[in-house]
């Protein structure tokens, strides 16, 4: 019996370990892996196929164009975010890591959301952001006002926002644990879910009338 138990011990511990090991970038085995979509000459790893080394360039370890401001005036709460992951920076494979520029109009907002494989650090460029991040439940609230040179990091998979409070365009870059972090917006995802959530679902959940989430889905 002793024996039996030892075993389903060990066998719960390895299973443990393996999910840890599996919840982030698995590390590299190689210099590098330049991912590519074409299968000819190349090997799988990390849900891309690496690129043939002997025909691996400087390009594919390049990008160009964080330089340019995004355009704050194309969605309703006024940024812009320009992510260089592993879809536009093929070097970034398996190499766990990749960037974002941030742009905000003056008031703009990143609106609530998490990433679901990936820490975020940010610095901020010019400007002044209102940034925070709330933890599992109970739910607390960690808030700062961040001015250009500051920095502050939002651990992987917890809700978080930037607000410019200033009257001046405001940017910022940041940096992430992840080749493809993966992006929730929260109200997008929750009003906005295709096929919609049931209305009695959300005004239950929400403790709003009906109508009130009905037009809330509207809006996404």
């Amino acid at each position: 019996m002793k024996k039996v138990v030892s075993y389903l011990v060990t066998v719960a511990l390895l299973a443990l370990a393996s999910s840890l090991a599996s919840a982030y970038d698995p590390s590299p085995l190689q210099d590098f892996c330049v991912a590519i979509n074409n299968t000819n000459s190349a090997v799988f790893v990390n849900g891309k196929f690496c690129k043939d080394p002997t025909l691996v360039t400087a390009n594919d370890f390049f990008f160009s164009g964080l330089n340019i401001p995004g355009n704050t005036a194309t969605n309703k709460v006024g940024s812009s975010v320009n992510l260089v992951n592993v879809d536009k920076l093929p070097g970034l494979n398996t190499l766990g890591i990749s960037l974002a520029r941030l742009d905000f109009a003056p008031y703009g907002l990143n609106p609530p959301h998490t990433h679901p494989r990936g820490t975020e650090l940010l610095v901020v460029i010019e400007g002044t952001l209102l940034v925070g991040f709330v933890t599992s439940n109970p739910n607390k609230l960690f808030t700062k006002v961040l001015n250009k040179g500051d920095v502050f990091v939002f651990p992987i998979g917890l809700i978080h926002f930037q607000f410019n409070i200033g009257q001046t365009n405001a940017v910022a870059f940041a940096g992430l644990s992840s080749q493809n972090p993966g992006l929730i917006t929260i109200a997008n995802a929750v009003f906005g879910s295709n096929p919609p959530i049931n209305p009695d679902v959300l005004a239950k959940a929400f403790q709003l009338d009906k109508n009130v989430v009905e037009y809330l889905q509207k809006q996404f």
